[in-house]
This record gives structure tokens, sequence and C-alpha cells, in this order.
């Protein structure tokens, strides 16, 4: 099937899939929705039918917008090297977007690192690139992209990152009893769950503060 054309209100998200991550990836996710933003990764398929590298291909071309954390350089514990799917992904975004047809090159991204000019030890390529530096910190991970995403949104209506900060710790710690209740330990959760679950929270939030207001 030929990829869709880029919608402005997917976004590709490039980052590690790993447990040493997942507080930052659920954070990423998080905020994408709060923005008014649809998540996209190659976890929302499981088809052992499906070529992982046309997958992602096609997901990159059906977003207008992309998020690509690369920070993630140290050594794999068991073959002791490191990963390199986040960069790879990366140069797809930026080859889709340099050579691509004239929907492909209105693409936007964000580059995330965990300290300023880190990456040109290790990606100096991209040197000529901005890149958003978060410290390794999940909540400064969502007020930077929060702030970048209401910049593509051009929506007044979207709240700032602090706000979407504090609703995503309050999703987090609500997130157990949400679980009980559909009887799925949060461990079992797939993206698709994750997404679905963080969308109705925010519906139910947003519909709790109209009611106080």
């Amino acid at each position: 099937m030929p990829a869709r054309r880029a919608d402005h209100r997917q976004v590709f998200i490039n980052c590690p899939f790993s447990s040493d991550y997942q507080e930052k990836f659920d954070a990423i996710v998080f905020s994408v929705i709060r923005s008014g933003f649809q998540p996209r990764c190659a976890l929302e398929t499981d088809d052992g039918t499906e070529n992982r590298l046309q997958k992602i291909c096609d997901l990159i071309a059906q977003c207008r917008l992309s998020i690509h954390d690369i920070s993630m350089t140290e050594l794999d514990e068991g073959s002791q090297l490191p990963r390199f799917n986040m960069p790879l992904e990366l140069g797809l975004f930026l080859g889709a977007k340099k050579f691509g047809p004239p929907k492909q090159r209105q693409k936007r991204c964000i580059i995330l690192d965990r300290e300023p000019y880190r990456y040109q030890k290790f990606i100096s390529d991209i040197a000529g690139q901005d890149i958003h530096a978060y410290g390794g910190d999940a909540d400064r991970l969502v007020e930077t992209i929060a702030t970048w995403l209401r910049d593509q949104a051009k929506d007044p209506g979207v709240p700032g990152g602090r706000a979407i900060s504090r609703d995503f710790r309050a999703f987090q710690r609500s997130l157990p009893d949400i679980c009980a209740e559909i009887d799925i330990d949060p461990p079992e959760l797939t993206f698709k769950d994750y997404r679905d679950l963080a969308a109705s929270w925010i519906v139910r939030a947003a519909k709790d503060r109209a009611r106080r207001s």
C-alpha cells in the first residue's frame, strides 16, 4: 500500500524502546496527546509479516512532525555495542524532507540530547542542527517537547510545558488504579493501551476542570 501523505497532526516518535527509557517514552507520548497531536511509532503494530524498516519508512512518510531523542549512546550490556536505531531513523526523516516531494519538504522535527553539544562527539554531521538538551530529566523533556509542539500547533488553547508536566505526573499516579479497573498490570500495557488510556484521562481531566471553573 502506498504511504499516505503527511498528516499535520501525526507525530513520529524516534526514541529507545527499553525499560531504562520507559518513563521518558511515556512522557513523550503523553505530551504529544496533551498538545493535541497523535503519537505514532513502530510499536503501534505487531505484525510478523511486516518488514520493520518499511514500516518505519511508511510512518515517517505519514508524519509531518517528529521527535528524535538521540541521547542513548551507552553500550548494550549484552552485545557491548551502541544502539544505532535512533540516528538511522533521524537520517531517514531528514532524507525524506530533503529529497521527498513537496509535501514531505514541509516536515519539521525536534532533536533531543542530554547535554548541549554532546552529540557532536558521536554524530558530528548534524552539527548545524538545533539540538535541545534536557539533562536526562523526564519533566524537562516534557517541557521541551510541549513548547515545541505548541509552536507547531499555533493554537492558544495548548497549555505550557509545566502544566503538561503536572498533568503527566497526575496521570502516572492514577495509572495503577486505572489499570486495576481493566485488569491489566501496568508493565503489560502496550503502546496502544497507554496511548488510549492517556487520551481518555486527558479528556476526563478537561471535563473536570470545566466543571470546576
